[in-house]
């Protein structure tokens, strides 16, 4: 069967977030990690595709290039809707990637209008006036302005998108937004008449964007962050149901790799460390220095797993230490190093019979994926806001249960909650 909705998302993280509000709503989703060869069936059973990359901090033109091959391949497979997915904090530079690739998308889809938000209430990401807020800050005040890839210093997305973009942008204000899907259309058709080409949405609660999503059904692109995910289902008549995020049971060994450096993230480490639970620290420089640090992190977790409990191997640091790292390395080397360290200790770990892994970090997670060599994601249940478990068969018949985690996302105690939503039973 055709898909309805096809999504295009810019990193594995904010891919299984996306594809976790549409099961919310409802939908049956499949991740497909990159994009697929040409001749591959479109997945069974799925009402949505998200088709995860790693585009967010490539240069702009390549960031263009694997995400048009993506829309050739959803177009293919039928989807009635194109949804360019990226983070709910608009992570970004004046250069793109977000604004090049949205008018890539409209060019390829014959469009001459789309909309973007990134706003996402449940996580604390909200839109106002065309600002982004990130809880109670603005975003050019959060954490995100120390970011090592992407630094966010302006919190106005409607010169943010501009300075990316060929297309005039404009905005759609919260009192258009809050009188409903109608007179939404009716600022649309305005913005259209003018000559806007995208336009920047308010929303600063969930049914803002259930408003919006039902005003958006006739444009053949929306792009966003995962929040406006909840409102398109119902367009295809699809109404919640524990159906959508059905997975098989869990069992095997448990683990954690954590490569981001967002405050949430070491927040995390510090809270499961301070539970007495066993961790390794991957440093950088010792890497850099051509120390096998992955051996040693795979020894540690040969002395430590157990079917109590998991292990968390780490790479986690202040603002201040990154910087210190990067000005030693450089940002680019000091993330690669990292990554491709996670990424061999991910590989390790499954093959000393992890069945449950938690990973955190956008760049790690698309890492760990590939190293693994997983094709696909059934998106199962929610464990915070954005954070589903995901299921993906192994090449020896088993099943690895996995969560890709967002560095921004989750509270404190997510990398015990997240085995115990296992445990629970409730993927079952």
């Amino acid at each position: 069967m055709p898909i309805r909705l096809g999504c295009i998302a810019d990193d594995f993280t904010g891919a299984t977030d996306l594809a976790n509000n549409l099961v919310r709503a409802g939908m049956r989703v499949v991740q497909l990690i990159d994009v697929p060869a040409p001749d591959t069936e479109t997945p069974q059973d799925a009402d949505a595709v998200v088709i995860a990359l790693k585009s967010r901090t490539i240069p702009a033109t390549e960031a263009v290039e694997v995400s048009l091959r993506a829309l050739q391949w959803l177009r293919s497979a039928g989807a009635e809707q194109i949804y360019f997915k990226y983070c709910s904090t608009f992570d970004s530079t004046p250069a793109g990637n977000i604004g090049p690739v949205t008018e890539a998308l409209m060019d390829a889809l014959g469009t001459d209008f789309t909309v973007a938000t990134p706003a996402f209430p449940d996580n604390g990401r909200t839109v106002f006036k065309g600002h982004l807020f990130v809880g109670d800050v603005l975003l050019a005040e959060s954490g995100m302005r120390h970011h090592p890839l992407t630094p966010m210093t302006d919190s106005n997305l409607v010169s943010v998108l501009d300075a990316q973009t060929a297309r005039p942008v404009g905005l759609i204000d919260h009192k258009a937004v809050a009188a409903g899907p109608e007179t939404i259309a009716e600022r649309i058709a305005t913005l259209r008449k003018d000559g806007i080409g995208a336009a920047v949405v308010d929303a600063v609660s969930n049914e803002d964007l259930v408003r919006l999503g039902a005003a958006v059904a006739g444009l053949p692109l929306v792009t966003a962050g995962s929040g406006l995910a909840i409102g398109l289902p119902a367009n295809w008549g699809i109404e919640p149901s524990p159906e959508a995020a059905h997975l098989p049971a869990a069992s095997g060994r448990s683990a954690v790799v954590a490569g981001s450096v967002s405050a949430a993230t070491n927040g995390q480490v510090r809270a499961f460390l301070d539970t007495g639970r066993p961790g390794f620290s991957v440093d950088p420089m010792r890497i850099a220095a051509g120390e096998d640090v992955a051996a040693e992190a795979l020894a540690f977790a040969d002395a430590h797993l157990s079917s109590e409990g998991p292990v968390l191997i780490y790479s986690t640091e202040s603002p201040d230490a990154v910087r210190d790292v990067q000005g030693r390395l450089g940002a680019a080397e000091a993330g690669e190093l990292v990554e491709r360290t996670l990424a061999r200790v991910a590989q390790g770990l499954v093959e000393r019979g992890v069945r449950r892994l938690v990973v955190a970090g956008g760049e790690t997670s698309g890492a760990v994926v590939q190293a693994l060599g997983l094709t696909g994601l059934r998106i199962g249940p929610q464990i915070d806001p954005g954070v589903p478990w995901c299921a993906a068969p192994l090449a020896d018949g088993d099943t690895l249960h996995i969560t890709l985690k967002s560095g921004n996302f989750g509270g404190p105690d997510f990398f015990t909650a997240s085995f115990d939503l296992l445990g629970n039973g409730e993927s079952q």
